[in-house]
């Protein structure tokens, strides 16, 4: 049983708990959301997913030869489901669903087998450059919030 987080893991799992702070200040007793903390919320969720898309899982796959990760596409799948709420306005149905799938998705990143430690042992010593990298991503821009009908890429 691994006692110690890496680097990137504890860096990464204290933006998860930072990220789970700020959805739970967005609620309010009567059911309503506080806008700007969800607002505030959902620019950090988008980040720190951003982090992963465009750091971890490509630096895991450049440490792998080219071969993603089992877990990479399920994780991709998360993000896009995840970003696909972000998309309506804030609302108690979309905090619990974000609950709901942050709590299956941070699964899959936290813990020995997850991402993170995965990134750690594949960092091989060069964790506080990773953790550089995703210190440095930048900020997100954000559409507004659109609640109209799905529209479809094709």
């Amino acid at each position: 049983m691994k006692t110690e987080l890496g680097e990137i893991e504890r860096f990464m799992v204290e933006d998860h708990e930072r990220l789970d702070r700020l959805l739970a200040a967005s609620e309010r007793p009567d059911g309503s959301v506080d806008l700007p903390t969800y607002a505030r919320f959902r620019h950090d969720l988008l980040r720190h997913i951003g982090m992963e898309e465009k750091v971890l899982l490509p630096f895991a796959r450049a440490r792998r030869g080219g071969s993603p990760l089992d877990l990479a596409a399920q994780l991709r799948r998360d993000h896009a489901e995840i970003a696909r709420i972000l998309v309506g306005s804030p609302s108690a149905s979309r905090v619990a669903a974000l609950r709901k799938i942050l709590g299956r998705h941070n699964a899959l990143e936290e813990g020995n087998d997850g991402l993170y430690a995965i990134c750690d042992a594949l960092a091989a010593g060069e964790g506080p450059s990773v953790v550089a990298r995703l210190r440095a991503q930048p900020e997100v821009p954000l559409a507004p919030y659109y609640d109209g009908p799905s529209r479809r890429v094709r």
